[in-house]
C-alpha cells in the first residue's frame, strides 16, 4: 500500500493513524514531505521546498488544468520518485493527491481521503474563487469522482461533495486516541484553554477579549507558530490582562492531553468566513474530549450537535466576545464538574480507536476487489 500526502506526515495526526492502522496488514510505503513516520516499509521524500499549493499560473488561469497538474514540481517530484514502483492500494490524502494515485495504476484500486471541502477552502479571497476554485472543481469531476471509495471529516463536507460531484464520502472524524484517564477536580476560578495554529480567522483574539470580558475565570493558550505577528499582538494584550490571559509555546502531542487536563473547559468559536469553517470539526474538539474538559464553542453546526448530543458543554449564541463572556458567566463549578463527566462518559465512543475501522472496511474492500 502507498499512503501517499502532500504533507509532512510524521507530524500529520490524521494520516498518521492511517500508517498506524495499515502498517499492522499491508506493506506501507508513505510518499510526502520531511522524514519516514515510524513503522513503514519504505519513504519517497519529497522536497520541502517544493510545495504542492504552487501551480504554474498562468496555466491555471487560462484553464489549461491538465498542464497545470503536470506542471506542477511537487507533483513531478512525486511522480518521477514512485516511477517503476507498484502498489495494489493507493490511500490518496486530499484532492491534489488523487490523479496522481490513479496516474499510478494500482492493481486493486484507490481510496481517497479528503480532508477539508477543497473546492471552497479559501472561498472568502476572490483570486481563489475566480480561478483555483474552478481548477479543484475540475479536479474532484475527472479525478476525484473515479477513486474507489471517499471518506471525509463531516457530515456537513459529505453532503457537499455528494451535491456538486455524485460521490458521497463516508465520515471519519478527526478524533483524539483514546486516553485513559480521570476527570480533574474543577478549579475556582474556572480554567480555561485553548490550543492549535496561531492563524488569523480562528478567532483567537475573541477568545482573549470573552474571557477577560467575563467575570472570572483565567485563558491559557498553547499556540504553533504559525503567525509569529500574531503571538506578538495576543502576548501583548496577555500582559494587560492582570494574569488572566497566558501566552505558551506549543507542548508535544504526546504530552498535550495532559497539558489540557490541567484545566476546566476548552474553548474555540471558530468564524464561519468559509465552507469549510462553517462545517468544522476539528482535532482539537476530540482533544478537549479526551483530556476530560467541558467544552464551550460556537454556533458551528457540527461541533454544535456532538456538544449538544453527548451534554459535554455549553454552545455560545453567536461567535462575538459578548457571547462568549455571557457563556462563560453562566457557568459554576457544579455544572462543569457535570460536563467533564459527560467527556469522561463518551471518550471510548469519540476516539479514533472507532472512527478508524471505517477506513479499514473501505480499503479492505478494495483488497478483496
Amino acid at each position: 500500500m502507498l499512503i501517499l500526502s502532500f504533507s509532512p506526515i510524521a507530524s500529520d495526526a490524521r494520516v498518521l493513524k492511517q500508517v498506524d492502522l495499515f502498517r499492522h496488514d499491508y506493506e506501507v510505503t508513505t510518499c510526502g514531505y520531511g522524514p519516514a513516520p515510524e513503522g513503514v516499509a519504505d519513504h519517497v521524500e519529497i522536497p520541502s521546498d517544493l510545495q504542492v499549493w504552487r501551480y504554474p499560473r498562468l496555466l491555471v488561469v487560462a484553464r489549461q488544468y491538465r498542464r497545470a497538474y503536470r506542471g506542477n514540481a511537487a507533483i513531478r517530484a512525486a511522480r518521477s520518485a514512485l516511477a517503476g514502483r507498484e502498489f495494489d492500494i493507493v490511500l490518496a490524502d486530499d484532492v491534489d493527491t488523487v490523479p496522481l494515485a490513479l496516474a499510478l495504476r494500482p492493481r486493486r484500486g484507490v481510496h481517497a481521503d479528503l480532508h477539508e471541502y477543497a473546492p471552497r477552502q479559501k472561498n472568502e479571497m476572490l483570486r481563489f474563487r475566480l480561478f483555483v476554485r474552478p481548477f479543484i472543481e475540475w479536479m474532484c469531476r475527472r479525478y476525484v469522482r473515479r477513486a474507489d471509495s471517499w471518506t471525509t471529516v463531516s457530515e456537513g463536507i459529505a453532503r457537499e461533495y455528494g451535491r456538486r460531484f455524485g460521490f458521497t464520502p463516508e465520515v471519519v472524524t478527526n478524533a483524539a486516541p483514546y486516553v485513559d484517564a480521570e476527570p480533574t477536580p474543577v478549579h475556582e476560578p474556572l480554567r480555561f484553554v485553548h490550543s492549535g495554529a496561531a492563524l488569523r480567522g480562528r478567532g483567537i483574539d475573541t477568545l482573549v477579549e470573552g474571557i477577560t470580558a467575563a467575570r472570572s475565570g483565567t485563558l491559557d493558550l498553547y499556540l504553533t507558530p504559525n503567525d509569529p505577528g500574531l503571538i506578538d499582538e495576543l502576548t501583548a494584550r496577555a500582559r494587560e490582562s492582570a494574569g488572566r490571559v497566558r501566552v505558551h509555546d506549543p507542548v508535544p502531542y504526546a504530552k498535550l492531553s495532559e497539558t489540557l487536563r490541567s484545566h476546566d473547559v476548552g474553548v474555540f468559536l471558530l468564524p464561519p468566513v468559509n465552507f469549510n469553517h462553517r462545517w468544522a470539526l476539528p482535532n482539537k474538539f476530540f482533544d478537549f474530549v479526551q483530556a476530560r474538559l467541558g467544552l464551550i464553542i460556537g454556533p458551528s453546526p457540527e461541533m454544535a450537535a456532538y456538544v449538544e448530543r453527548y451534554g459535554i458543554g455549553a454552545v455560545t449564541r453567536d461567535f462575538s466576545a459578548a457571547a462568549l463572556a455571557e457563556a462563560v458567566d453562566a457557568l459554576d463549578v457544579d455544572q462543569v464538574a457535570r460536563y467533564k463527566a459527560a467527556s469522561h462518559r463518551h471518550a471510548r465512543e469519540l476516539s479514533s480507536e472507532a472512527q478508524v475501522q471505517i477506513w479499514k472496511r473501505a480499503v479492505d474492500a478494495i483488497a478483496a476487489g
